[in-house]
């Protein structure tokens, strides 16, 4: 059996992620393609355990070090149990977030060595990369309208980070993609929902059958 494709959606707090990730599986199942959806921290019993300890608590709950080993113990449980089967049975997966966030969070917001990310990545996860990963880039004023919408006056830990840590991990989503243009896309989220929609399809046409 062919193996899937393994999609990943980054980008800053209020990029719109969850949002694209629900619309493109709509339209790839319209095309007949077999699509599972999922998230990071999550997707699994034991993944969402974390994803608990990593989200709620005050924003200095953890630091930077022990938020990138808890990525990378939920992330492992994530690609054994759910990724990997369905990537091996053929099907699509979208994932809302993956190591590239963590590269970037831990990383370009908290000074966590990239060498030392995709090191706990290579021992949890055996080193899987997605297919392609589309990053979403929006103005801050529009994210933080987006933000004020979901979340009210109560921003989880990560959101509630300060305006200098956002600032360094969308410099770094924007030097990896530039570093690894074979893998990455860039697409603009400011535009209405319908056309960031359309303009992820058009990032993936070469991928699709």
């Amino acid at each position: 059996m062919t193996r899937g494709r393994f999609i990943t959606l980054e980008g800053g707090e209020g990029a719109g992620k969850s949002t694209q990730l629900a619309r493109l599986a709509v339209e790839l199942k319209a095309r007949g393609l077999d699509v599972v959806t999922t998230r990071e921290p999550g997707g699994t019993e034991g993944a969402e355990a974390i994803r608990q300890l990593l989200l709620k608590g005050g924003a200095d709950r953890w630091n930077a070090a022990s938020e990138a080993l808890l990525f990378a113990a939920a992330r492992g449980d994530h690609v054994a149990k759910l990724i990997e089967p369905a990537l091996a049975r053929g099907a699509w997966v979208l994932c809302d977030r993956f190591l590239d966030s963590t590269r970037a969070y831990q990383g370009g917001g908290g000074g966590i060595k990239d060498e030392d990310i995709l090191a706990l990545h290579g021992i949890g996860s055996g080193g899987l990369l997605p297919d392609r990963t589309l990053l979403l880039q929006v103005q801050p004023q529009a994210a933080a309208a987006r933000l004020a919408q979901r979340d009210g006056d109560r921003p989880d830990r990560m959101g509630a980070k300060p305006a200098a840590y956002h600032t360094r991990l969308a410099a770094r989503f924007a030097e990896m993609a530039a570093a690894e243009p074979q893998r990455w896309r860039v697409i603009d989220s400011n535009t209405a929902p319908a056309v960031v929609t359309r303009d992820l399809l058009g990032a993936l046409a070469d991928l699709l059958p």
